[in-house]
């Protein structure tokens, strides 16, 4: 165990090393704010949109590399993982030909091997997961637009979540709470996003004369 641990903390690995820690920093927040009704996801992961050219050379850069257009939380811990994966393998590999890297150069050498290894896999990882928020329309576009409740009940206290089409037929997965006046509405219950606040929608109970026919919804 003593050797694994200084082979981790290792001056040539140690940047490596540090990555692996914040992804387990990172996810360790992500699981604590979800259990007390927030999440680091939902506050960083719909602030940039990846899907339109801006002044900002960073957010392109970021765009360009993140091509599936994945949450943010989720294209950092890629790009942590891979870093620090790539890193450690660059110098196990130069170990075994003549000896460890510098740590600046395996560190350049994982960052070029990552960006292009990043951007393939969030382009997989985006195509498998439900997204939050279409670049085609904005969140303010689903107002107005009736759900079905996947997760709650919904009420006054942390959001639960709400599938619903957009007018192009996307479905996203939102999130929701019920509006002051409401009573809770539980999982599978037809419901009206009234209005948002950030990326956060409030929800009544949809009239019958609003809710779409069943094929609709399993479609």
């Amino acid at each position: 165990m003593s050797i694994l641990l200084e082979h981790v903390m290792a001056p040539e690995v140690r940047p490596f090393a540090i990555a692996a820690a914040m992804i387990l920093i990172v996810g360790s927040i992500e699981v604590i704010s979800m259990l007390v009704g927030a999440s680091l996801s939902e506050m960083l992961g719909t602030t940039v949109d990846f899907g339109h050219p801006s002044d900002n050379g960073v957010i392109n850069a970021i765009s360009w590399i993140n091509v599936g257009g994945v949450p943010l939380l989720i294209f950092l811990l890629l790009l942590l993982g891979a870093f620090s994966i790539t890193g450690f393998l660059i110098q196990d590999i130069a170990r075994m030909i003549a000896g460890p890297l510098p740590a600046i150069a395996a560190s350049i050498g994982a960052v070029v091997v990552s960006i292009p290894l990043v951007r393939a896999t969030s382009g997989a990882i985006a195509r498998v997961i439900p997204k939050d928020e279409s670049y085609a329309v904005g969140l303010g576009d689903l107002v107005g637009r009736v759900g079905e409740v996947v997760i709650g009940p919904l009420d006054q206290g942390p959001p639960g979540r709400v599938s619903v089409a957009d007018v192009h037929g996307n479905r996203h997965f939102v999130w929701a709470v019920a509006a002051p006046s409401s009573s809770p509405l539980p999982q599978g219950t037809m419901v009206l996003l009234v209005d948002r606040a950030g990326t956060r929608f409030v929800a009544v109970k949809a009239e019958d004369e609003l809710k779409p026919p069943k094929s609709s919804l399993s479609s």
